[in-house]
């Protein structure tokens, strides 16, 4: 299961003033967070429903979709990560969004369920020399849980930030995690050092079988010691041993597609084995048509407006 329909994050979304929406069944679960925008609200379910079954599924929808009418949406926004086809959404009344997709669709998980050496036969040779003799460079991993610890990471996801000229998450919001999420172990900070300085870290989430690799960054200046795979192997076997059953890897680029903006990226995820899987993607079920409508035309109209002032 993934992160995202955990009752911890759940709550990490309610300090930031989210209201959630949540039912379970047999077989099925799902969380959703209520997005106010101007003139309507949506039911957003990252990752989700879950569920065990088409049964299940079709259950998990009913429920969710009762739920967002009663407090007042306009329509929901699903991310399964349940094996259904484009067809069998659309018989449900769903629509496939074809924006501003969320999360990503397509990822690369790892099975925990293998023995270590079988893990770690996984990898590709460089991510696993790195792995085994990375403390002969004078490089430890550790793992904490201590909300302050954040600092480390902010440090680097800042250079990263100004080198690239992107714009990140805001220090307050990755605080706001820490201190909710790290003392539960709903989530672990990993974080490289070579002697006392720290080289490199990554904020992964925890639920209850999963392990995800989210927010990583690292001291340019050190680049070439590769702390950062051997983090991240490191975090994989450490998950195996914490009782996970899946390490996700979270978004890699589609299959065959080499121009793709993460193709450099995915190849780095890709060293650590698993398998690459699909997901159906995003997609909206409207519950007040009219007004659902006019949000559509609005938003084609932003990107409409956004593409020619470029």
């Amino acid at each position: 299961m993934s992160f995202l329909q955990s009752p911890a994050w759940g709550t990490f979304q309610k300090t930031q003033g989210r209201q959630i929406i949540s039912r379970n069944g047999d077989g099925w679960r799902y969380q959703a967070i209520l997005e106010h925008g101007t003139g309507n609200t949506r039911a957003y379910t990252p990752y989700g429903p879950i569920a065990d079954s088409a049964a299940a599924f079709d259950a998990a929808l009913t429920a969710l979709e009762q739920d967002a009418k009663q407090h007042g949406a306009t329509f929901v926004r699903i991310e399964p990560t349940f094996p259904i086809s484009d067809s069998e959404l659309r018989a449900r009344g769903y629509r496939k969004v074809t924006y501003n997709q969320l999360q990503p669709a397509h990822t690369q998980l790892i099975d925990l369920s293998q023995d270590e050496d079988a893990i770690i036969a996984q990898m590709s040779q460089n991510t696993r020399n790195l792995y085994r003799n990375h403390h002969k460079k004078g490089i430890a991993i550790h793992k904490s849980h201590n909300p302050e610890d954040i600092e480390i990471l902010l440090t680097f996801l800042r250079q990263v930030a100004q080198r690239n000229h992107i714009t990140p998450h805001s220090d307050a919001y990755f605080k706001a995690q820490a201190k909710a999420l790290l003392p539960h172990k709903a989530a672990t900070l990993f974080y490289a050092t070579l002697g006392d300085t720290p080289i490199a870290a990554s904020l992964m989430y925890d639920s209850d079988d999963t392990r995800t690799y989210a927010h990583a960054a690292a001291d340019d200046t050190y680049r070439k010691y590769s702390a950062g795979t051997a983090l991240l192997a490191y975090a994989i076997i450490d998950a195996k041993h914490a009782g996970k059953t899946t390490f996700d890897l979270y978004g890699i680029a589609p299959e065959n597609e080499p121009n793709h903006p993460w193709a450099g990226f995915t190849k780095f995820k890709k060293s650590f084995g698993g398998k690459s899987v699909a997901y159906p993607g995003a997609w909206d079920k409207p519950l007040k048509p009219l007004r659902y409508h006019i949000y559509r035309c609005y938003q084609s109209l932003r990107r409409a407006l956004k593409k020619r002032r470029k």
